[in-house]
């Protein structure tokens, strides 16, 4: 069996945004506080013992809060059921959260090396002392079993594989840590439950969808796919920024060659839009654009949604 809790389902800022006044957002503080969401990151286990993050993201603390699955056992003076983190880039809405979990509970960061050298570059992750939180490299198309602390398999099974997308947007015009090729910068994961064998796939950023990674999910029973964008130019058009989502690397939900389009017809089981910007109008329940997705069967969740495979 495999438990998977949306911790955040927000792009970078969350929903409301600190310093936005678009509809959305306004919505968000105001009429409709259930718009409200946090920075994407999911939860993810096979026993309902023992978790792993897939992300850690700057609202992390908040929604540690809030997810009681993740709370410190009863009666325990130390005590987390987190027993690692992947991370799929070196966003700052995906590495951010680290720095909450500083407090010496021991649990394994798993990453790229190219990810890893964004974290040894910058001292500041250097509160997270290696003794305790080990840091794992990770390679593309390699499965891995994350373990327990205690050194136990975890019976579950990782696969990272290589997602159109760009490195972190504070490295443009930078060099990157750990030289110009960039594979690895933006990873999907395939996580699956040895014993059930019970799988989903994980895609929080894409910039495209290729013939490649249609025939991975194919036929997937669960998907968590980019949905940041309903349209490449939305925030040049909503007046909040001066990028498409393609230069930031995210498909639009919408289009020709939009995920919605480009996922249809694969047979997917469950497919579930996250990290979705605050320009997105299909936050909006009410909207034509979130009755578009909802008829073509995506799902757009709120923090604390829990899957159960």
């Amino acid at each position: 069996m495999l438990r998977v809790v949306v911790l955040g389902a927000a792009a970078g800022g969350g929903v409301p945004q600190w310093n936005c006044g678009c509809p959305v957002c306004r919505a968000a503080r105001h009429e409709h506080p259930e718009l409200q969401s946090t920075q994407a990151s999911i939860a993810f286990s096979r026993d309902g013992a023992n978790w792993f993050l897939v992300n850690a993201s700057p609202d992390l603390r908040q929604q540690l809060i809030a997810t009681p699955q993740l709370h410190p056992k009863q009666g325990a003076l130390r005590h987390t059921p987190i027993s690692g983190v992947i991370l799929t880039n070196g966003e700052i809405d995906a590495v951010a959260g680290l720095l909450s979990m500083r407090e010496g509970s021991p649990f394994a960061i798993y990453a790229h090396e190219r990810v890893l050298a964004i974290l040894r570059s910058n001292s500041i992750f250097n509160v997270l002392n290696e003794k305790n939180v080990k840091r794992e490299a990770i390679a593309v198309d390699q499965a891995f079993e994350p373990r327990l602390p205690d050194g136990a398999p975890s019976g579950l099974e990782v696969l990272p594989f290589e997602v159109p997308g760009k490195s972190a947007w504070y490295l443009e015009g930078k060099a990157h840590p750990a030289g110009r090729d960039g594979v690895g910068d933006t990873l999907g994961l395939r996580i699956a439950d040895r014993a059930s064998g019970q799988y989903f796939y994980f895609l929080a950023a894409c910039a495209r969808v290729d013939d490649d990674l249609k025939s991975r999910i194919k036929g997937a029973p669960l998907v968590f796919f980019d949905g940041t964008v309903w349209r490449d130019d939305e925030l040049i058009a909503a007046g909040l920024g001066n990028k498409t989502g393609q230069s930031m690397g995210h498909i639009a939900m919408s289009g020709d060659h939009g995920a919605i389009d480009s996922l249809a017809g694969l047979d997917i089981g469950r497919k579930v839009f996250l990290h979705i910007n605050n320009s997105n109008p299909a936050l909006l329940g009410s909207s034509a654009e979130r009755k578009a997705a909802e008829q073509a069967g995506w799902q757009i969740p709120s923090d604390g949604t829990e899957i159960v495979l």
